[in-house]
This record gives structure tokens, sequence and C-alpha cells, in this order.
């Protein structure tokens, strides 16, 4: 009898510590609000973004979000096309790596039903030369390497036809424009696009082209200043407005608003003015 209610007494323990420890992770599921409410719940917000600048705002960003009751998972992507593919897979929330144009020649070539939650800034793109210090320095037939994004040659052509170089065809949506869109070219510039975008930076330290197109994200994570190392880049009126990507739907979920909210905040826009200098600036906000 003595070893049967031992048993039960024990049994009783373990079913008391079991109760004890599933409470003490329902707690754990609750984060201390701003003013010290200690039930508001923690909703986890899984984001992906390229490691410059875009992981580096979110980080700034994810104490601020914290004390909102987010809990802000960053993931990085080092390329163009597996962030989306995240997101339609629903590994990720949101993506913050990527312009309009991408996103919208992404939703164009592949069906993604996608939506711009709020554009948050831009990178000014660069034309970077080891051989000549301006634009019009290009000599007949210069080799103009860019990346195989068709969404940014727009980009390359609108900042040559500004320099005078080139000249588009007229009426064209230039955030669209196409090197078959050139319709006078009196350099005889050659457009070389066989390139993914983050390859850009090491073809320029090898010395290739006479000039290279590189996206300011891999141009900081490489090193370079894209207002002082490069002889040409976008101003800031760039249509190029990098964004939160959502699903379609996701674009009214308080998560998603707050992060939205806190990434344009005063804040965060004057941390990315400090710490950028020029080459990342924010995007106007209505």
């Amino acid at each position: 009898m003595k070893k049967i209610l031992g048993s039960l007494l024990a049994f009783a323990l373990v079913l008391a510590l079991a109760a004890c420890g599933t409470s003490e992770k329902k707690s754990e599921q609750k984060s201390e609000g701003k003013n010290g409410d200690k039930t508001a719940e923690t909703t986890k917000l899984v984001v992906g973004a390229s490691p410059v600048p875009h992981a580096e705002i979110l980080e700034k960003a994810k104490p601020i979000l914290k004390e909102k009751g987010i809990d802000l998972e960053i993931k990085t992507f080092t390329d163009y096309v597996f962030p989306n593919k995240a997101l339609a897979s629903k590994e990720l929330d949101a993506n913050y790596f990527q312009h309009i144009p991408y996103l919208n020649s992404q939703i164009k070539e592949f069906g993604y039903d996608f939506v711009n939650a709020g554009g948050i800034h831009i990178e000014p793109i660069g034309i970077y030369s080891k051989k000549y210090k301006k634009l019009s320095d290009l000599p007949k037939g210069a080799h103009l390497i860019m990346s195989n994004s068709v969404a940014d040659h727009g980009r390359l052509l609108s900042l040559l036809e500004k320099e005078g170089l080139i000249k588009l065809k007229d009426g064209i949506d230039k955030t669209k424009a196409e090197i078959k869109d050139v319709v006078e070219n009196p350099k005889k510039l050659k457009f070389d696009a066989n390139y993914e975008a983050k390859l850009l930076p090491q073809i320029f330290n090898n010395g290739e082209g006479d000039a290279v197109l590189i996206n300011s994200n891999y141009a900081i994570d490489a090193g370079l200043n894209p207002v002082k190392d490069s002889i040409a880049i976008e101003d800031k009126e760039s249509p190029y407005v990098n964004i939160i990507a959502v699903r379609k739907g996701d674009e009214n979920k308080p998560a998603i608003k707050a992060l939205v909210e806190v990434l344009q905040s005063k804040e965060i826009q004057d941390f990315i003015l400090e710490k950028y200098k020029g080459a990342v600036v924010p995007a106007p906000t209505k």
C-alpha cells in the first residue's frame, strides 16, 4: 500500500511540475509593453532582407518594434531571386530588398500575388570606372557592364541619356527602358548585360570593362562609397524606391503596418541619413 501511495504522490508531483512548465511557456509568449503591461502578446515577424543596407536598417528598427510587442527576425539573402520565392512559400512574412520596378517585373514573370506595403528608402544607383573620371570621358565603343536584371537597365540608360551620351525612344516609360529602346548612340557604346548584380563589384575591382553599373547595396557591401567613388549617380528623385513587399492581403495586418510605420519614422530616417551619407536616402512619404 505504501508503494502505491508513493507512486500516486510522485505522479501528482510530475503533473504539477508539467502544469508549472506550461504556465511558464505561456508567460514567455507575453511581452512587456511600453507602459509595463505584461499581458501584451508578442507577435513574431520574419522579414527577408539584403545584408546592406536593408538588414542594417531593420536591426536599428528591431528594439523599437520590440516595444510594440513585435519580435522581428531578420533573414538575410545575398541575391535577388530567393527573397521573393521565400515570401511566396510563406517562409517569410515580408521582404525588404527590392525596388518597385523590380517587384513589378517579378510579378509579371512569376505571377506572384505580392503588393507594396510601403516605401522606405532609395539607393541611387551608380556608374563606376577605374579608367575614366566622368561619363563624358568614355571613348567610342566603350564597354559598359551591367546586371542581367532588366528592371535595372532603365536606370543606366536614363543616366546615360541625362549626360547626353544616348537618346531613348520618345514617349517610353524610362523605368521600363531596355537596350533595344536606344535610338541614338553616337559613341557606339557597347552594353554587356550578362552578369548577376552581386558579381558587379568584383568585376569592377578586376578592372573589367570601361564602366560598370553597380547597385548601391552591393557597392556599399564591397566597401565602395556610391557618392564619392561613382562617376555618375542617380539623384534623390529616383523612382526606384525600396519597399516592404508582402503577400496580397497581409498589408493590413497590424504587425506589417507597425513595421512600415517604424521604418518610415523620423528616428529611422535620421539613422539612414547619418549612416549612409547620401548613398542611401529616405524615400518621400505622404
